[in-house]
Order: C-alpha cells, then structure tokens, then sequence
C-alpha cells in the first residue's frame, strides 16, 4: 500500500517539456536576431549580448548560493533574459551599464521575488527601465546609436531612429505622410522589414524575430493570441487616428516586445480570454505612448504596466474548472 500512487480525476495530462528545455528552446529561436544584430551593428552587439549574459548568469548563481538554494543557471532563463535585455540598448553604449542592467534585472526583478516563476514583471524590461532612469543619454542619444551596416557613430538629428525621426517631424508640424518622411531619409517600409534601420541592436529586423516566433508558435510555446491581437490593436488604433499603421507595426520595439516580452509564461495571463485582454491592453497603452507621450516608444512600459494587471486578468477570466455544476439556489 505504501508504493501506490493517488491520482486525482481524469482527465490527466502528459508531456515531455521542461522548464529547461523551454527556455533553451526559445535561445535557439533568437539566433537569427542575434545575427541581424551582428549584420547591421556590428561585432559590438555580440559583445553586449555575450555581457548581459554573463552578468546574468554570475547574479543568478551568486544570489542562489547565498540564499542556500539550489543554481539553477543551466535552465536557460538568466541567459534569456541577458539576450533580452541587451536587444534593448543601442549599439556602442558602454558595456557596464548593460552590465549593472542585467544585474538589476535578475537580482531584483527575478530573485528578490523568489526567483523564475515568481517575478510579477518580465525581468529583461524592469532591467531597461532602471538603465533608462539611470543612465538616460546613453539610452536614447543620438551619439550612442549605430548607423546600421556601417558601425559608424551617428551624430546628427537627421539619423534619428525612424520612430523619434516621425515624431519629431510630426511634433514640429510636417504636412508630409509617415513614408514621405522616411523616404526623405532613404528609409523604407523594406528596411523597416528586414532591420536596416537605427535602433536598439535586437529589435530592428521585423523578419528575424518573426521567423523565431513562428518556430515557437509551431511549437506551441506561445500563445499566438499575444502578438496577434496586440499587433492588431496597434494597427487598427493608428489607422483609426489617422497615422501609419504599416509604419507603427514595422518601427521600434514592437515586434520584440510582442513576440517574446509579452509573451512570457510567468508574466502573462494563464487563460486565452486573459491573454486576449492583455495584448488589447498593451496596443492602447502602445499607441496612447507614442502618440501622445513623452518618449516616442511605449512598448516597454505597457508590457510592465500590464504586467501589473495579471493577477486580476486571471481572477476573472479563468474557466470554470472542469466538471464544475454550479450550485442551484435554494
């Protein structure tokens, strides 16, 4: 009798996936933006990506062994989030502060929460933030961002990344549409497509992060409801205020933030109704930013933003369990 076992009722279900082979899973996906990252900015992405990682793996390990538990470095998260985190920053800022970024990420977003499956915010994006509030000028200057395919030092407002490049036009009373302006400045909505644009170091190439995305949805790692309806939302808000739905789709950190920073499984709803609501939610904070905000980007801070809304997300949209009769009045 000791050696049965007690099981609850059908129906049960199997797999085979592991914390561990998820998350290795999803590195492997981001190879083809590490290599945009490298083809457009040069040998100095791989060289933040490879510190973020690092910084990453020595915190987790570090704050483990302290806290008596056990490393769980080889799980693939730390590295996740070290890949993440660098896709944010441009390419020739220092390479301490992504360090002192990705510290911050996992050993505040991450462990003081109690480590993976704990964190209430996607530890990748809390770590942008704090670089952002810390080190504004070498996050959003002009001189720490990469002429893409040359790894020359931009130094003009003309080179601009393409979202602060329409905002500012806009801002300053252009008649001209959204593809008018970037035509002006040689850029296009191919460009935009492929990567060949100013920008963070991981977040240009619109194709080499849907070509990961695809993998995992084929795999059934991601809940393509995220990205569809938060995209969605993107182009049908822009389209009905009157502004470039194709361009707000393709520019900035959208396709990032849509395919691998929403989509993450702690920090997400648990249901598809939840889900659903929360890519809404983050394509009206999106638009709401860019378009009337301080910073011509939103995509960071409506993930962490609907980060916080999770937990009432799921307290009223998750199924009824199954087999449940509700209870007759008396």
């Amino acid at each position: 009798m000791d050696k049965m076992l007690i099981v609850s009722a059908n129906p049960h279900i199997r797999d085979k996936s592991s914390v561990t082979k998820i998350m290795h899973t999803v590195n492997l996906t981001l190879l083809p933006a590490i290599f945009a990252s490298y083809w457009f900015f040069g040998f100095n992405a791989i060289l933040l990506i490879l510190v973020a990682i690092v910084s990453c793996v020595i915190t987790e390990a570090a704050i483990q062994k302290f806290r008596n538990k056990a490393v769980t470095v080889s799980d693939g998260s730390a590295i996740l989030t070290g890949i993440l985190l660098a896709f944010n920053v441009p390419a020739n800022i220092p390479w301490w502060i992504v360090a002192l970024g990705s510290f911050f990420a996992i050993a505040i977003a991450k462990q003081a929460f109690g480590g993976l499956g704990f964190n209430i915010f996607n530890p990748a994006l809390i770590g942008r933030a704090f670089m952002l509030a810390s080190w504004p000028v070498q996050m959003t200057s002009n001189a720490y961002w990469t002429e893409p395919g040359t790894g020359k030092t931009m130094d003009a407002i003309s080179s601009a990344t393409p979202l602060n490049l329409v905002k500012t036009a806009l801002k300053d009373g252009s008649a001209k549409e959204t593809i008018d302006i970037l035509a002006d400045k040689g850029v296009g909505y191919w460009d935009l497509f492929v990567g060949n644009v100013s920008g963070c170091i991981g977040e240009t190439s619109f194709l080499a992060l849907l070509i990961g995305v695809i993998v995992l949805i084929a795999l059934g790692l991601v809940n393509w409801r995220v990205p569809l309806f938060y995209i969605g939302t993107v182009f049908v808000l822009t389209w009905l205020m009157g502004y470039d739905p194709v361009f707000h789709i393709l520019a900035g950190g959208l396709a990032l933030g849509a395919f691998y920073m929403a989509t993450d499984m702690v920090t997400s709803p648990i249901s598809n109704k939840g889900n659903i609501i929360f890519a809404i939610g983050l394509g009206l904070f999106t638009v709401a930013i860019r378009i009337w905000g301080g910073y011509p980007e939103g995509v960071s801070y409506s993930i962490l933003l609907m980060n916080c809304t999770v937990p009432l997300i799921n307290k009223f949209s998750v199924p009824k369990k199954f087999g449940y009769v509700e209870p007759k009045k008396a």
